[in-house]
């Protein structure tokens, strides 16, 4: 039977609690301790929300201080060196440094940001000199894990992928040999794979959307150089390679033939993916997971369509290999609408933030499983979205609406592609018009 997931959740807090903590700790109010418990705290809230909804491959380490590119930096030791960086693990004071600088003694500026993808995420730019040397400079995931494992339950970690990391870094102090920096990073990588598998992980989710951008043979192979060698030490532990924000192109044959037990794909933003599968086959051997709930924006799902969609790809996928899931993290959205209490009346059923897309992901694998007859958690038959869509009488206005748990965000808006994307996704039918951007 199929399961449910996703690739990630969003972090801030429901009521913002991580960004209030993180100023307290910044202006020296609140301690290390402090900040961790807080940290503790919203990922075991999160876990628990997950749980109840009905997840069952519940991601772990999709936390993050600040942003999961950093935390990557920072679990391979690629600190630049103006910071003054003494080896060991990577401190919280270098960790912060490198995203907003340092002033006074030591004085270093910020490492570089920029969009995640098509998103209005902005990520820390890797900087990788030609020489750079990689070593395994971080705990978070481990422990992370372990908090996890102690709740029971399945375990699935998600990080970002070797290949994509080098692809989204910037060369500092000359050209980037991309395969001698790879053969340099991968000890790590395999590092951390190995002892994610002693130390219980079901799942090892790699992040390796940087190729549903245009990208050269040269570097499609550099997936088969890097798991080739991750296959051989992840133990009783599944590799996943997870993309999101658009298809994977000329990289399909290359993914697909990859020694990893699953893949997962954009079905939102990148429908040719489907097509892709239809033309060229799936492996029996791998589970898909199946992006088909939009991680992207605030708005409720076509369950019709996207069941339709699922049973379509069970003719090239077994039901009992495929996880129902977002089409990217649930990162970019806020978390509950039931929260919102400001909000025209008249838009509240069009709209799905993190909770209602975990519901409505849960209730997508339970049509799968069961058909359309079958019965959410809360007793409502499985087309919820679409019925509340038929209780609007006509579109709302365009409105821009701040909301809790997305700071600095108008609620939907989206920004243009960057000029590589390859995606080719449309608006869902029955959607009102996208809010204002920022």
């Amino acid at each position: 039977m199929a399961i449910s997931t996703i690739p990630g959740y969003p972090r801030i807090g429901k009521h913002r609690e991580l960004k209030r903590a993180l100023e307290a700790f910044w202006s020296g109010k609140k301690s290390e301790a402090e900040l961790e418990t807080v940290a503790a705290s919203l990922r075991a809230e999160n876990r628990a929300t997950q749980r109840a909804a009905g997840i069952e491959l519940i991601p772990v380490n999709d936390f993050s201080f600040y942003d999961q590119v950093l935390d990557a930096i920072a679990l391979t030791g690629a600190v630049p060196p103006r910071y003054g960086w003494g080896g060991g693990s990577v401190d919280l004071d270098t960790y912060f440094a490198m995203a907003r600088g340092r002033t006074g003694e030591g004085n270093a500026p910020a490492m570089e940001m920029t969009k995640w993808f098509d998103s209005n995420y902005h990520y820390i730019v890797p900087e990788l000199a030609p020489d750079q040397q990689f070593r395994l400079s971080s705990e978070k995931l481990f422990a992370e894990l372990a908090e996890a494992r102690a709740e029971g339950g399945l375990a699935k970690v998600a990080l970002l992928g070797p290949v994509s990391f080098l692809l989204l870094s910037k060369p500092a102090g000359g050209s980037a040999d991309l395969a001698n920096l790879l053969d340099r990073l991968l000890p790590v990588y395999e590092e951390v794979t190995a002892r994610l598998a002693r130390e219980g992980a079901d799942w090892i989710q790699f992040d390796e959307s940087a190729f549903v951008l245009d990208r050269s043979a040269d570097e499609i192979a550099l997936l088969t150089v890097a798991y080739n060698r991750l296959a051989t030490v992840k133990g009783e532990a599944k590799l996943l390679i997870h993309t999101a924000y658009g298809h994977v192109g000329d990289a399909f044959s290359t993914l697909t033939a990859l020694p990893v037990e699953g893949l997962g794909f954009d079905f939102v933003r990148g429908q040719r993916n489907f097509a892709l599968i239809e033309q060229q086959g799936f492996p029996a051997d791998k589970w898909l997971a199946a992006g088909v709930v939009d991680g992207r924006n605030i708005w409720i799902n076509d369950l019709d369509a996207s069941l339709s969609l699922l049973e379509r790809v069970t003719a090239a996928v077994p039901s009992d290999r495929l996880m129902v899931s977002s089409s990217s993290t649930l990162l970019h959205t806020p978390y509950d609408v039931r929260l919102e209490t400001q909000l025209d009346q008249e838009i509240v059923p069009w709209l799905a933030f993190a909770e209602q897309k975990l519901a409505e992901i849960v209730t997508l694998t339970k049509g799968l499983n069961e058909g359309r007859a079958a019965k959410d958690r809360g007793g409502r038959s499985w087309p919820r979205c679409t019925s509340a869509c038929g209780r609007v009488s006509r579109k709302p206005r365009r409105m821009t609406a701040t909301v809790s748990g997305s700071p600095g965000r108008t609620a939907g808006c989206t920004s243009g592609r960057p000029a590589r994307s390859r995606s080719s996704g449309s608006s869902p039918k029955r959607r009102p018009p996208p809010m204002p951007r920022r």
